[in-house]
């Protein structure tokens, strides 16, 4: 058997194969983010087409940060029930979801009423304020968002959740020195600016318990100067390690990267753009390595888990565009995936009908 269709185990969480679909927003949740038949459909293909695991699009866990129209939210009891609805039919398909909690911080859609934009540091754009610095009272009413988000996601069946630490959300901004400026013990040193990820982790740690699944998505750098550097984020990664993490999902770019930012650009000559980001923290740290970002062959997937530089393998947008892959690659059709990097897939989602692949106008997960 190809070790990329080996079975594994994650805390309680078993997988049939290596294969992770990566998250990505969909834009079919409604107004109120709940999910619709739409959104359940496409997560109900993703599993039948055959991946280990499914990791649902970011979930917001307070109302002031959603990051787009029709995200999926999971703030309140209210989303309890339908969430669990969701999660049942993923697990009647054969599959196994972690719920991608998230708060979008700085990079927040229009505020409700009474409420304003958070971030570790306050930044104005275009002259005028984006968000205001967030104080202690703040810093603690976030993490316990988190921990509430996650124990809805266990009550509501979920097998594990991801805290969403990359891509210049929230936590990834903490991260940052591009947008961390704090001069308390938040910012500064990389062991300052990772607190507020290493406390959220603990708090959502207390909420679920030891057997529940806790995995981070985290930036491998963020691609400008003054931004998360490798090095940071490999020590970002061994604290993590220390704290019991179940695994790691490396990505890259942000909202405001400069330069090679696949994560925002799209296409690429290259499959696998953090190649040389997992090396080095296969070097330094154990615990499980998703990797994700421009992997479009089963030979190039093979070769990365064979090495030994990545434990899993995650697909957004080739999954988009085949949901069926993964069963196609296990047949013997080892095929590349037909997908163009070319983000055209997200159109249907900023035009409220919902990500599909342009290519073939088929709808799919990401």
């Amino acid at each position: 058997m190809a070790k990329l269709f080996e079975p594994t185990k994650l805390n309680n969480i078993e997988l049939k194969n290596r294969f992770v679909r990566s998250a990505a927003w969909l834009g079919l949740a409604d107004r109120d983010g709940y999910p619709t038949e739409g959104l359940t459909r496409a997560l109900v293909e993703a599993a039948c087409g055959g991946v280990g695991l499914i990791v649902s699009g970011h979930v917001y866990v307070s109302p002031e940060g959603r990051a787009g129209r029709r995200q999926l939210g999971i703030c309140s009891d209210d989303h309890i029930g339908p969430l669990r609805e969701v999660a049942k039919a993923v697990r009647d398909a054969g599959g196994k979801i972690v719920a991608q909690i998230s708060h979008a911080g700085c990079e927040a859609v229009a505020q409700p009423a009474g409420s304003t934009r958070l971030g570790p540091s306050a930044v104005e754009r275009n002259g005028r304020p984006r968000c205001v610095e967030m104080m202690r009272d703040d810093l603690v009413r976030l993490t316990q968002d988190f921990a509430g988000a996650a124990f809805r996601a266990k009550e509501a069946g979920f097998d594990g959740v991801q805290l969403h630490a990359a891509h210049g959300y929230l936590l990834s901004q903490f991260l940052s020195p591009y947008r961390n400026k704090r001069q308390d013990g938040y910012g500064g040193s990389i062991e300052n600016r990772a607190r507020m990820l290493l406390e959220t982790f603990e708090a959502v740690r207390a909420a679920v318990g030891a057997g529940f699944g806790i995995m981070v998505k985290i930036n491998s750098e963020d691609f400008r100067e003054d931004g998360l550097t490798v090095g940071e984020m490999l020590a970002v990664s061994a604290m993590l390690e220390e704290r019991g993490v179940d695994a790691i999902e490396m990505s890259g770019g942000r909202v405001f990267s400069r330069g090679f930012s696949p994560h925002t650009t799209g296409k690429t000559d290259d499959e696998a753009y953090y190649l040389e980001a997992a090396r080095a923290y296969k070097e330094k740290v154990r615990t499980p390595l998703m990797l994700v970002g421009g992997i479009r062959s089963y030979e190039v997937a093979d070769r990365i888990v064979s090495e030994g530089t990545a434990d899993y393998i995650a697909l957004c947008r080739p999954l988009i565009a085949e949901p069926d892959l993964i069963n196609r690659w296990e047949s013997g059709d080892r095929r590349p995936s037909v997908c163009e990097s070319d983000n055209l897939c997200f159109k249907g989602g900023i035009e409220g009908t919902g990500v599909r692949c342009a290519l073939r106008g088929k709808q799919g997960g990401a």
